[in-house]
Formats: C-alpha cells, structure tokens, sequence
C-alpha cells in the first residue's frame, strides 16, 4: 500500500526521518509531502505517532492528466470500490499546481462524476445516498500528473486535542515539535521559551522526552473505514502507550508576560499529560537569567513579529533586547523563529546557521545561535 504524508512546508527532512523510525520505506519526497511503502497497520500508527504529519493519505492512483478526458478516464480505472462502499460517502477537494488543468472546480466535478461511474459499475446501482462513512477524496495535480487518495486522518493531525484556547497568535503544533526536534531534546538540558504563550513549544518538547505519542486518544476518519480491520487502531495505540518514558527526568521552563495566557498553557499541558513536567512562570524575556550559573540550556522561542507600524516598533526594540540579554546566557544555544528580515541586525548577532520555515502562510526564519556571541558577533 503507497501512503502519503503531507506537512508545512520545511519540514519534510524530518517528516522523513520519522517515516523511517516506523520501519516505512520512503519513495518519494517532495514541497509538503512524502510518499512511502505501508501496511494497514502503518496507516494507524503514522496517524497515532508521526508529530509532523498534517494528514495522512492512502494513495489510489497516479497518472498523467494533461486534459479533462485523461482526468476522467485516469480516475475511473482506480479500484475506488476497494475502499468505498455502496452506501458510503466520498465528497472530492483537491489542489492543482502548475498544470494543464488549473481550474479546481472542474477539476473537482469530473473526479466526482468518474468516482460514481466506477462505483456504479462495481455495485450495479446508479444513485448513491452517502449516508455511510465518510470517504475524503482528495486529488493533487502537479506537472500534469494527477493522484488520487484517500484521507485517513480527517480532523488535521496538528490538532492534538490539548489546546482547545490560545493565545492571539498560536503556534501550530507540528511546527512546535520541529522546532523542539530542532533543538535535538536531551534530558541533561534545560528547555525554555521565554515566550510561551499557550505552551505549545514547551509542550511539544515534553511529549518528546516522553515519547508520547501524539495522536493518542483522539479519533481518525479511517477508524469508521471498512476496508480497514478494526484491530490496527487498538495495536498501534498499544504500541505507543508501551513508548511511553515514564521514567523521563527533565526540566522545561515556559514564561510569558500574560499571566492569563499563561493559565491556557498549565491548561494545556495538563490535558497533554505533561502538567508535571513545565514550570510556567510569569516573567520579561528582556530580563531572564541562568537558574544557575552552571546549568546548560536551551533557548526555543517564537517572539512576536510586528505587523502594524506601532508594533514593529516595538518588537525592533524587543528584538535589540533580547539580544543583549540572551548573550548573557552563552554557552546556552538560542533558536528564534521569526519572519523579520533585519532581526540578525537588530538582535546584533549573525546566526550560525539560518532555516527557512513557514507559521502558516507566513514565510519565516528560524535563526539558530550555537557559538559564543563574541565568535559571530556582526
């Protein structure tokens, strides 16, 4: 069976390497997607334990689709009734980039109509009431090659279920745990953001360090599948729960100067089973200091970015702040994701090493500092 993973774009080495710690075979990599080799079993537990999956796919088909008769005739040779049922319902969305067919409307009613014929061939019946199980297809046509899948993850897989409040500019959670993975989580090293916000980060960072899955105690689209045994989901939940470090001694700080954000983020970890683990604290990012002058640690934080003349003011001034005050903390490593083009300028260093990423549709840059700060001072 050929599954699709997709993610942020940015993420898709890491996407990879997780693909590969679940014993898959990856076959092809590409902007926001990976493409590997899976069994039944490997459709839950990508589901259950990839972090930076946005969704996961069951890939039906691939062909060359330079009109509309190609896309119709490519997608009604597909097996879709190996999947879906005669009293299940299957709706179609799907992207097109740089292709022949640019129009996703129609795209989207010649996919939908080719579906029903295949199925009605199948079944012998020509009206489909789709009361049954939801079936998602999507279709993705790139350099007029048009594939064809099914989406197993329905709700998307960021949404871990921990976070029902946030604060005014939350971070998604797959891009959370890239950034903790980022950092290479080690239990001898302290992790703090200073500008936690809702948590997320920090979060993220403790389920790392205790391996807990996160899809754990969540529902998936493909749970409702019949072409899918019931037992796969129990399996791999199992799997992950016997991954769990319940042994894990670590610390993490998360500090922000909102106190009742703050209150979201005790909330949230809470929820994600890592209360225990995070000291929220109240604190001015321009003012932090060692617990200790001995103690390793890390820096992850995601500062604001200034969008409105008054605010990117203020947050140039943060940025120089935070500057002086962060290369108090050396020989701490620092990671800052931000999407201001002068922050090496202004934060007065220039990064060791620069990564691009996106917070959404923002374009951004995670800056990471690993030297002392006299050694690439600008």
């Amino acid at each position: 069976m050929i599954l699709v993973a997709t993610c942020l774009f940015g993420l898709e080495k890491q996407l990879g390497e997780e693909i590969d710690a679940l014993g898959c075979k990856r076959i092809e990599t590409m902007d926001g997607r990976v493409t590997f080799e899976g069994t039944e079993l490997d459709i839950a537990r990508a589901n259950v334990r990839l972090r930076l999956a946005e969704r996961i796919f069951i890939r039906v088909g691939q062909f060359e689709a330079r009109s509309f008769t190609e896309l119709f005739d490519g997608v009604r040779a597909l097996p879709f009734e190996d999947f879906i049922g005669p009293d299940d319902a299957f709706p179609v969305k799907g992207h097109a980039i740089r292709s022949q067919l640019y129009s996703v409307p129609d795209c989207q009613s010649i996919v939908k109509k080719a579906v029903v014929e295949r199925l009605s061939d199948a079944y012998g019946i020509k009206w489909f009431s789709e009361e049954g199980a939801k079936y998602q297809i999507e279709f993705f046509l790139f350099k007029d090659v048009a594939t064809l899948m099914i989406d197993t993850s329905g709700v998307a897989l960021h949404k871990r279920g921990y976070r029902p409040a946030a604060g005014a500019a939350p971070l998604r959670e797959t891009l959370g745990a890239a950034l903790a993975l980022t950092a290479r989580p080690r239990e001898d090293i302290l992790l703090w953001d200073p500008f936690c916000g809702s948590g997320t980060i920090v979060i993220e960072h403790a389920m790392i360090l205790r391996n807990i899955a996160p899809g754990l105690d969540r529902k998936f689209a493909a749970m409702e599948f019949d072409c899918l045994h019931d037992d796969i989901w129990k399996k791999a939940e199992e799997e992950a729960r016997d991954l769990v470090r319940r042994d894990a001694a670590f610390e993490v700080f998360g500090s922000d100067l909102d106190e009742k954000v703050l209150q979201y983020a005790r909330e949230n970890a809470a929820r994600a089973g890592v209360a225990g683990d995070i000291r929220f604290f109240r604190a001015d990012a321009r003012k932090i200091e060692k617990p200790f002058e001995e103690r390793r640690g890390t820096i992850i934080c995601n500062p604001p970015y200034g969008e409105r003349l008054m605010e990117l003011r203020e947050v140039e001034a943060l940025y120089r702040d935070i500057g002086a005050q962060f290369a108090k903390l050396a020989p701490w490593q620092i990671y800052v994701l931000t999407s201001h083009e002068q922050f090496e300028r202004l934060y007065g260093r220039r990064a060791d090493k620069k990564r691009k990423l996106f917070n959404g549709m923002i374009p951004c840059q995670l800056y990471q500092f690993f030297k002392p700060p006299f050694l690439n001072k600008k």
